[in-house]
């Protein structure tokens, strides 16, 4: 699993992909964080990073599967695939180690952005008047979900050889999981269901989170649907 881990590392910063993925997700947030009126945070009046946790998973939405789109597809356009799984390594250690190469990928894009929490720390009044407890929460949260993306990506990729249709259908996936429920929940149409399909739903759970209390179902919850499609990716590979 290293090995196919330190693979994928190298081959995100040998080429422009990872930069410029990151260039893209920096340059959206700091747009919509710090210069658009509407969702400027310095147009609160208080320091809140609500803006900050709200907008970014529909960043992440395209952006998480721009980065795995190419992951298990290009290996099967080039036929490096069948190779590989030749090799003394499971397919599951395939699937583990591109995930954690991808996922960490995407926490180093969100490392910069603690910036924003000390320029609040520093500008609030007093300094250090912001909630760090939901700030932590909205972090982890936003990490898990995060990781959510990566195995869907992951198992997108895994659906087809075109990096295209990979990335067009993670993004679906992506929105159905995190808005779609919540949507179809709102339309009152299942009756008593309605309840248990919003509570499924990304968007409810990653909420939840940012509230600053750590509920160990919330997490649970995000793991199990991460090992859930690394298993369907597994699944796909041995087929």
């Amino acid at each position: 699993m290293l090995a196919i881990f330190r693979k994928e590392i190298n081959q995100f910063f040998s080429s422009p992909i990872a930069y410029i993925i990151m260039v893209v997700f920096l340059t959206a947030v700091g747009l919509l964080l710090w210069v658009f009126p509407d969702t400027s945070l310095l147009d609160y009046g208080y320091a809140d990073m609500g803006s900050f946790f709200n907008l970014t998973p529909y960043v992440m939405l395209f952006l998480v599967p721009a980065v795995t789109m190419r992951s298990i597809a290009e290996e099967v356009r080039t036929g490096t695939l069948e190779w590989l799984l030749t090799k003394p390594v499971s397919r599951w250690n395939v699937v583990a180690g591109k995930f954690l190469a991808s996922w960490l990928l995407v926490a180093l894009m969100l490392v910069p952005t603690l910036l924003y929490y000390v320029t609040l720390y520093q500008l609030g009044s007093p300094a250090g008047n912001i909630d760090s407890a939901g700030v932590a929460g909205s972090y982890i949260g936003l990490l898990l979900l995060a990781g959510v993306f990566v195995a869907i990506g992951l198992w997108a990729s895994s659906l087809n050889d075109n990096q295209v249709v990979a990335f067009v259908l993670g993004v679906f996936f992506c929105f159905l999981l995190f808005m779609g429920l919540s949507e179809i929940a709102g339309l009152n149409v299942l009756g008593g269901l309605s309840y248990y399909v919003s509570y499924f739903a990304l968007d409810e759970q990653y909420r939840a989170l940012g509230r600053g209390l750590i509920d160990s179902r919330n997490v649970i919850y995000l793991i199990s649907l991460i090992v859930f499609f690394l298993l369907l990716t597994a699944n796909r590979l041995k087929r």
